[in-house]
């Protein structure tokens, strides 16, 4: 079987309720960290990223859409990737890393982006 490895992380900011960031979306949000990756890792294909799987609870608003999705295109990843947005509560981002590295050991796919995102103010 396939091992998966985590390459890389980054982490988006953490703020007060109704601080600095109750005005920024899920998907803005979410953006941060990939502009990050991708500036951080010039040598990859981003058309070989298959799918981009985040852990997001509280979509609402503006942002109630696909946020791994929204994300990504905001990000300026190629338009071929998809997002995929899964809501488990406390665990959506890690049930969307477990779910990446599940597709990467079965050989479903041979790279993925995968992490969660909240914005709740």
């Amino acid at each position: 079987m396939t091992e998966a490895f985590i390459c890389d992380y980054i982490r988006t900011p953490i703020g007060r309720f109704g601080g600095s960031l109750a005005s920024v979306r899920a998907d803005d949000l979410g953006a941060v960290p990939l502009k990050a990756l991708i500036e951080r890792n010039s040598g990859i294909d981003w058309e070989a990223v298959e799918d981009v799987i985040f852990g997001c609870a509280n979509q609402a608003g503006e942002d109630n859409r696909n946020v791994a999705r929204m994300s990504a295109l905001l990000a300026g990843l190629p338009v071929s990737v998809t997002g995929t947005t899964i809501n488990r509560l406390c665990g959506s981002g890690m049930d969307a890393v477990i779910s990446a590295a599940r597709a990467i050991k079965s050989g479903e796919a041979e790279l993925m982006i995968a992490g969660g995102v909240e914005s709740m103010s």
